[in-house]
C-alpha cells in the first residue's frame, strides 16, 4: 500500500504529499468533480492548471498520477482542501463555500482582461451576500435626501459577518454626506442600514427620515418626543414632537450597522 493511501501527513516543504501514487484511485474522480462544477471547458479547466487536455484526461482515468506540484496549484486555483483531493476526507471546502455552477459563472461573461466578479445568485452557495449600494446619499448635515433608489452595484460581505449584524436580506449600502456626525462618519462615508431594525433604540445611529429629508442621526427617546443628535457639536438636536401631525412625518429607514472609508489621496 503506498504512503497516499495510508493518508501520510503532508509534506512540510510543499504542503502536499510528495510520493503520490496512482493507487489513489478515486483522486481521478475527485478532480473531474472539481472540473464539472466550475462549468469550463475541458481545455480552459487544463490551460488554468497548467497542463494539456490530454494530460488532464490520464489524471482523470487514474493513468497518471499528478505531481504535487499539480494538487498544490488545484487546491490554489480552485480554493479545495487537499485533504479533501488527496484522500477524499472532510469537506471538499473550508467553510460552506462551493465552486458556483456553469450556469452562475456565466450570467454576465466579462472580458479576461477586466475584473472578475460573483453573480448575486452564486454568493449564497460560497459563503458571501452581495449587499446593493444605491445611489442614494443619506445627509448627516443640511438633512436634503439626494435619491433615486437606482442600484449602483453590490458588494460582497461574509455571510455569517452579516448575520451576526442583523438580516442581509434587509441591508442597504448607501453614502454619507455632510459633516454633522463628525468624527465618527464623515463626508462621502459609507454605511451599512439593516431595514429589518427599525424599533427606536435610544442611543443607537439611524437613517430617519422627516418629510422630505433624510438624516443619519443618534436617536434618544424622551417623553412625547423624538430627538436626533448629531456627534458634531456644532449641531444643535432635532426635536420632533411625536404627539402631533409630525409624527406622520417620520420613518426609521433602518440602524447603523457597519461603515467604511475610502481614502483618495
Amino acid at each position: 500500500m503506498s504512503e497516499l493511501n495510508k493518508k501520510t501527513l503532508p509534506d512540510a516543504t510543499s504542503g502536499f504529499a510528495s510520493d503520490l501514487t496512482s493507487e489513489s484511485a478515486n483522486l481521478g474522480e475527485r478532480l473531474r468533480r472539481i472540473w464539472e462544477l466550475t462549468g469550463l471547458r475541458q481545455d480552459d479547466f487544463a490551460a488554468k492548471l497548467g497542463v494539456t487536455s490530454v494530460t488532464l484526461q490520464n489524471y482523470f482515468k487514474n493513468i497518471r498520477c499528478p505531481s504535487s506540484d499539480f494538487v498544490k496549484q488545484t487546491c490554489s486555483v480552485f480554493s479545495v482542501l487537499p485533504e479533501w483531493l488527496l484522500w477524499g476526507t472532510g469537506p471538499m471546502r473550508r467553510g460552506n463555500a462551493e465552486i458556483a455552477p456553469a450556469e452562475a459563472q456565466n450570467v454576465c461573461p466579462i472580458p479576461d482582461d477586466d475584473l472578475q466578479w460573483m453573480a448575486p445568485e452564486a454568493a449564497p452557495r460560497m459563503g458571501y451576500s452581495l449587499v446593493p449600494k444605491v445611489k442614494a446619499r443619506l445627509a448627516a448635515g443640511s438633512g436634503s435626501l439626494e435619491t433615486d433608489g437606482n442600484i449602483e452595484g453590490y458588494y460582497s460581505f461574509k455571510l455569517d459577518f452579516l448575520k451576526r449584524k442583523g438580516r442581509p436580506n434587509d441591508m442597504v449600502l448607501m453614502d454619507v454626506s455632510g459633516d454633522s456626525m463628525e468624527p465618527i462618519l464623515m463626508d462621502r462615508d459609507t454605511v451599512l442600514i439593516d431595514q429589518s431594525q427599525n424599533a427606536i433604540i435610544s442611543g443607537g445611529m439611524f437613517a430617519v427620515g422627516v418629510d422630505h429629508e433624510v438624516f443619519v442621526k443618534y436617536l434618544d427617546k424622551v417623553p412625547g418626543k423624538l430627538v436626533l443628535r448629531s456627534k458634531n457639536p456644532e449641531f444643535s438636536p432635532i426635536e420632533v414632537d411625536m404627539n402631533d401631525h409630525l409624527s406622520d412625518s417620520v420613518r426609521i429607514i433602518g440602524r447603523i450597522v457597519w461603515s467604511c472609508r475610502e481614502y483618495t489621496r
